[in-house]
């Protein structure tokens, strides 16, 4: 028989499962299933219930194509609006005091994924680290990131901003029980990657998410994604459109149509953007002046983001994995002029200097991965470092099997050793030609700096604070160095260049 433990919520009792090292809880409610009325609505309170509810079994991952909510090689998650839930990874031994808390974000590009992949189950890392890690879903693509407000109507408000309403709500819960699972409420550090280190930024930015979380590490964010007012209003309406509805019929259609009818419809709308406006990725937070005042890059730039430590960094080769399995960055040369085309002469001029080669293929892909990922984190790091320590990272390291497929340092591979994965299959996969020591030096760089970070506040020693004036960045390699502001010339070419807009 399987070990349970029972805890007792805020809403009541969930049964999980509890093994040698770790106890797990699964898919626990923290708001009211997103369905029927609460379709586009802010996340509303879960109904208690009575009795235990079982939490060792995961139910619904967020309404997406099915192929994103894949856990497995040939499994798959159901998708299905009820899926505003969260995971609790706690290691079994009970600890005499309260433990951090370590809140994952996902990622996808809000549109894909879940927090049922194995590896975000955070195991390792909980036992390695002795903390408590959370790993949330919050509502996608059509029904979490499009702001469909302009259709309401006196019967039917439709509230914007639902995903990241729905990770605020996800970090009350945390606020309100993580005790009763030996997590300290005043220790929560948010992490996560790519869309979900974005999330982290927007959080920062919310102005209800203050007091909810501490610290934040973002791992490769997409760091100037939000949508203007404008650019969300004629998506909006666009998506609609590719619905088949006329404006007064799009709150009937909206309430009504399948859901797998609207996030059709709003995935057909996204490709078109895709097409026609490289760089510019309309499903994301959107600037509602409400919720979200600003959009996080400048948040952080006007100095109204949380006031609370950050780690922050991309990767050498983000752009490599974009070109083999979900082509929709500006990594080739007719997707970059128009870009660069877009923001002036002077500048196209100058971010093409600054990349000798181009416009051959290979130069291409690290400038489109630069643009989407280095260009706006340096932003960041500059702006947060002159109201709280923030800490700048570049991870270099990819095993020999992962050089020689051409994808180097590529977006995603820095998940593999935040979440001690060196001696899963996957790892042992990766380091079958080699690179296996190296794979577990930079697991413990990773794992021991951000540890560090959750208990502290701070990485470890070695590792100094970024500053405008010295720019110091940990290269996060077999060896692992400090570099005092890399890439220079690329991150001064890149100065003053935008995203493009919708309108």
């Amino acid at each position: 028989m399987v070990a349970t433990v029972d805890i007792t919520t805020s809403d009541g009792v969930v049964r999980g499962s509890r093994g040698r090292r770790v106890s797990r809880w699964r898919s626990i409610p923290f708001a009211a299933p997103p369905v029927g009325e609460f379709r586009f609505r802010a996340p509303q309170p879960v109904r208690p219930w009575r009795g235990v509810r079982e939490a060792t079994q995961f139910g619904f991952a967020a309404m997406q194509h099915r192929s994103g909510a894949r856990i497995g090689p040939r499994t798959q998650q159901p998708t299905g609006e009820d899926c505003l839930t969260l995971n609790v990874t706690a290691p079994s031994q009970i600890s005499a005091t309260p433990r951090p808390v370590m809140v994952f974000i996902h990622g996808g590009g809000y549109i894909i994924g879940t927090s049922a992949l194995g590896l975000y189950s955070g195991a390792r890392l909980a036992a390695t680290g002795d903390v408590i890690v959370v790993s949330i879903n919050y509502r996608l693509g059509a029904f979490g990131y499009v702001d469909f407000g302009e259709f309401s109507t006196p019967a039917h408000r439709f509230d914007s901003n639902l995903g990241l309403r729905d990770q605020v709500a996800a970090l009350e819960w945390v606020r309100r029980n993580i005790a009763a699972f030996g997590g300290d409420p005043d220790n929560v550090t948010v992490f996560g990657e790519s869309a979900g280190a974005h999330a982290v930024l927007a959080l920062f930015a919310a102005p209800a998410a203050a007091g909810l979380f501490h610290r934040g590490i973002a791992q490769s964010p997409p760091a100037d994604w939000g949508t203007s007012p404008a650019d969300a209003k004629l998506f909006a309406q666009r998506c609609v459109e590719r619905l088949g509805a006329a404006p007064d019929e799009a709150a009937e259609a909206l309430l009504t149509a399948a859901p797998n009818d609207i996030r059709r419809a709003v995935d057909r709308a996204v490709q078109d953007v895709l097409r026609y406006q490289p760089g510019l990725f309309p499903v994301a937070p959107h600037i509602d002046g409400d919720f979200l005042p600003k959009s996080p890059i400048n948040a952080f730039v006007a100095g109204t983001a949380h006031k609370v430590p950050l780690i922050i960094g991309s990767n050498r080769d983000e752009g490599t994995l974009f070109t083999r399995f979900d082509d929709v960055l500006a990594t080739t040369p007719a997707r970059l002029r128009r870009i660069l085309q877009q923001a002036g002469g002077e500048f196209e001029s100058r971010v093409v200097a600054a990349y000798p080669g181009f416009p051959d293929p290979k130069v291409a892909v690290r400038m489109g991965g630069d643009f989407t990922f280095f260009r706006p984190c340096t932003t960041v790091m500059a702006a947060h470092s002159h109201h709280a320590p923030t800490y700048a990272y570049r991870f270099d390291f990819a095993p020999r099997a992962i050089r020689l497929a051409g994808f180097g340092a590529t977006h995603a591979l820095d998940l593999i050793p935040v979440f001690g994965a060196t001696d899963t299959p996957i790892g042992r996969a990766l380091t079958a030609a080699g690179g296996r020591r190296g794979l577990r030096s930079v697991t413990r760089q990773f794992q021991d700096n951000w540890l560090s970070f959750a208990r502290t506040g701070a990485p470890l020693p070695s590792w100094p604070a970024y500053t405008e004036d010295k720019r110091a960045t940990l290269i996060i390699d077999y060896p692992p160095r400090v570099e005092y502001d890399p890439d220079k010339a690329k991150r001064l070419a890149w100065q003053g260049i935008q995203l493009p807009a919708l309108v």
